[in-house]
């Protein structure tokens, strides 16, 4: 029945966007029961890990203040992890003292290069990072690739070391938005820099082969996702392990990419959708 004194015409567009709206609506209320509710417990899986089972994804301050989370992951001992990130083109990052500390200043301030700079120490499993590597981006340490490493299996699925690592981009200096210190801000994004510094391993010959695990889970920026300097974050939640050469002798070839189970594949293509959406 069409409203009184209405163009029958309008008055059918007008219900046709209603159930437009309605049907939206609905759409979007089934995704968000699925996503927050159902679904996660399906997209659980370490089937290709199962050591990694239970253990926490997000790294801590000193403060205790969640920071940031784990989003790759490498197989392999030290000396293999070490060589395939110089082969890539990272540095391993100086430890903290009072030189290093008054040069990354410098760097910032002069706008002067600084390839190893020192990076804050974060906290997972009771200890800080075991090693900790970056790449520059721009002329001065205030931009760069960075990436801490712990290892967390000494012998997992491959019979060979596992290490976790919270990948994430500097975007530049400013202030804690929780402590008021110093510190670098990283960019939001952090499935692009976890692509960043898989692409640059794959790339020189350093992966024979890599997979997902679930790591913090899917999270939006400004929602749940935010780090120990209170800088918001977006991820679609995997850990992409990538299992490295041993002995430092290079892959030739593609890289076996090893299958996640339908419910994560599916939950991908539907995350990947969401973040495009809305513009993220």
């Amino acid at each position: 029945m069409t409203d009184i004194g209405i163009n029958p015409r309008v008055a059918r567009r007008r219900d046709r966007i209603r159930r437009a709206e309605l049907l939206l609506l609905a759409t979007l209320m089934t995704y968000l029961i699925a996503a927050y509710l159902v679904l996660p417990a399906l997209w659980k899986h370490y089937e290709h890990q199962k050591g990694l089972a239970g253990l926490p994804m997000v790294t801590r301050t000193s403060q205790g203040i969640p920071g940031d989370p784990m989003n790759v992951g490498l197989i392999g001992d030290m000396t293999d992890v070490v060589c395939a990130m110089h082969e890539a083109g990272w540095y391993p990052a100086d430890p903290i003292t009072l030189k290093s500390s008054i040069a990354i200043v410098g760097s910032v301030l002069l706008d002067r290069p600084y390839k190893d700079a020192p990076v804050s120490n974060l906290f997972y499993l009771g200890r800080r990072e075991d090693l900790a590597f970056e790449k520059p981006v721009g002329s001065s340490a205030d931009r760069r690739n960075h990436v801490r490493f712990w290892k967390v299996l000494d012998s997992g699925e491959e019979k060979r070391p596992v290490w976790l690592g919270a990948a994430t981009l500097d975007r530049g200096v400013g202030i804690s938005h929780y402590t008021g210190a110093v510190t670098h801000h990283i960019s939001p994004d952090l499935d692009a820099e976890r692509a960043v510094l898989a692409g640059d391993l794959e790339t020189s010959g350093m992966v024979t082969a890599k997979y997902q695990v679930t790591g913090v889970g899917p999270t939006l920026a400004g929602r749940a996702g935010r780090n120990g300097g209170g800088d918001p974050y977006f991820t679609d939640g995997e850990i992409w392990v990538l299992r490295l050469v041993e002995a430092c002798r290079k892959h030739e070839g593609a890289v076996e990419q090893i299958a996640s189970p339908a419910a994560t594949e599916f939950k991908d293509q539907v995350w990947h959708a969401v973040v495009e959406a809305i513009g993220k």
